[in-house]
């Protein structure tokens, strides 16, 4: 006789998801580490700084990758400072209420990640059909792995009967 259903997963769709979680969880620390270091650099002219780096490395500021991080850093420039803190400390806290509720087993965890992993495919197709590139392809292929997982783990939270908690 098969056993009854459980409010428990799978134990290694519960490891994909914890996994899931401790990546959301290292995407926000990865993301105040940075904002720290992007607060720290404003003191200093970016602009003179990136030129330095790359003229160190070897790079010239007309090849067309050099170009892009030139205009990433004059659009930082122009930033407000307080524009850039609160939208790192949003994104910061999304990643890591979401790696929370997906720890905790909480289905809006699960919901939150489908969607905040979702926004960002069409863009990574727009981008691989426009630049292809393997890194562009490993990108999307890990997004779309979040998604299924969780949208796995979500279907099997509606497989599973609600049980009623009694006295």
């Amino acid at each position: 006789m098969p056993s009854p259903p459980t409010d428990s997963p799978p134990a290694g769709l519960r490891n994909a998801v914890r996994g899931v979680a401790i990546f959301e969880a290292l995407k926000g620390v990865t993301a105040l580490v940075g904002l720290l270091g992007l607060l720290e650099l404003l003191h200093h002219d970016l602009h003179h700084l990136a030129l330095e780096w790359m003229g160190h490395i070897g790079l010239s500021p007309q090849q067309h990758y050099p170009a892009l991080l030139m205009q990433a850093v004059d659009r930082v420039n122009a930033t407000p400072v307080h524009t850039l803190v609160w939208l790192g400390g949003l994104y910061i806290t999304v990643r890591w209420v979401e790696a929370w509720g997906l720890w905790r087993d909480r289905a809006w965890g699960e919901w939150l990640g489908v969607l905040s992993c979702s926004i960002y495919v069409p863009l990574e197709v727009q981008h691989l059909l426009h630049a292809p590139h393997w890194q562009g392809a490993a990108v999307l292929l890990i997004n779309l792995a979040l998604v299924a997982v969780l949208a796995l783990r979500l279907r099997e939270r509606r497989r599973v009967p609600v049980r009623v908690k009694g006295p």
